[in-house]
Parts: structure tokens; sequence; C-alpha cells
């Protein structure tokens, strides 16, 4: 039996322990045997996980891209209410930016790092998710495309600043970024 067969959460522990190294150091200041080592691997070992360190960033900035486009599509899907489907949206993404600092980080600093085919899948789930708050607030409020679209990213702009300001408990944290981001977009949930 081969060794992915009898640790199939290799591969989620090299992807968590390279966010980490990766938001500390940058992708280029880790190289393969610092990241074995953090994970108790030699270097090469990890060529039986990935083919090499530009396919741990792809795997991961993929994975966590699909995750919020699924994520924010179940938000979108349980509501009715377009303000509650937004509200939904923005209690996700403060989730998201309150437990995965260093995710946030490796995507600001390392995308231009992953090979282009793999930055174009990114950029078109990125997008995607995008559309789902683009949509929601355009049913809230008389604004074109454009403008919301520039709304939602400016909302995302504020949310994921937390890396850099997380000076609170983290429920003081999320209800502050949950309170701001609804201000920025001037929503208020209502019930449904």
């Amino acid at each position: 039996m081969n060794e992915r067969a009898l640790r199939p959460d290799r591969r989620t522990e090299i992807l968590t322990k390279a966010a980490e190294l990766f938001a500390h150091s940058g992708f280029h200041g880790v190289s393969i045997d610092d990241l074995g080592a953090a994970v108790g691997l030699t270097g090469p070992a990890l060529y039986r996980y990935f083919p090499g360190k530009e396919a741990i960033l792809s795997a991961m900035l993929i994975d966590i891209s699909e995750r919020l486009l699924a994520g924010g599509e179940q938000r979108v899907a349980a509501h009715e209410a377009p303000r509650n489907a937004l509200s939904a949206l923005v209690d996700f993404q403060v989730d998201f930016a309150l437990d995965n600092t260093d995710l946030i980080n490796v995507q600001m600093r390392d995308l231009a790092a992953m090979p282009e085919s793999e930055q174009r899948i990114v950029r078109r789930l990125q997008a995607k998710y995008v559309s789902l708050w683009t949509d929601a607030l355009m049913e809230i409020r008389p604004i074109d495309r454009d403008e919301a679209r520039a709304a939602a990213q400016a909302t995302f702009g504020l949310i994921n600043s937390t890396p850099h300001s997380a000076w609170l408990s983290r429920p003081d944290m999320a209800r502050l970024l949950q309170g701001m981001a609804l201000a920025a977009l001037a929503i208020t949930p209502t019930p449904e």
C-alpha cells in the first residue's frame, strides 16, 4: 500500500504548512527542503504528493477559491431576500478572513508565482464569487454592475485587511468587520 493511501490527510497537512511558511517568508523565500522539514519529510519526498513547489501554491490557491465560491453559492441559495444573502456573504467572508490569514497573505503576495494557466483558474473562480456579491447588491441598490463590483471588491479589501489589524478577540473582530462591511455596502439585513 502506498503512503498516500496510508495518509490521505498528508496533502492537506502539506498545504496548511505551506500556507503558513509562504505567508511568513514568501513563496520564493521557502525552499522545498524547508517545507519538507516542516511536515516531517525530506524535500524530495514532497514530490510524492506534488510535482513541485508551484504545484503546491496552485493547489492551495485554487482550492481556497473553489471553497469560497461554493460557500458563497450556498449562502445565496439559503436566502430569498437579497439583503440577507448579501449579509450572509459578508459573514462568510469575515469568517474566512479571520480563519485563513495565511492564505490571504499568500494570495495577495504570491499569486503571480503560479503558472499563468492556474492564475486564470483562480481569477475565473474569484470573478464568479465577486458576481455573487455584485448581483445581490444590484438587487438592493440602484447601481450599475461596475459600481456594484467595485463596492464588493472594496469591501473584500476592508475585510481581508484582518491579517494586519486583528487586535481584538475573534468574536469582537468579527462583529466589527461585519458592521463595517454592511455599513460600507449600506445594507441592513431584513427578516425573511
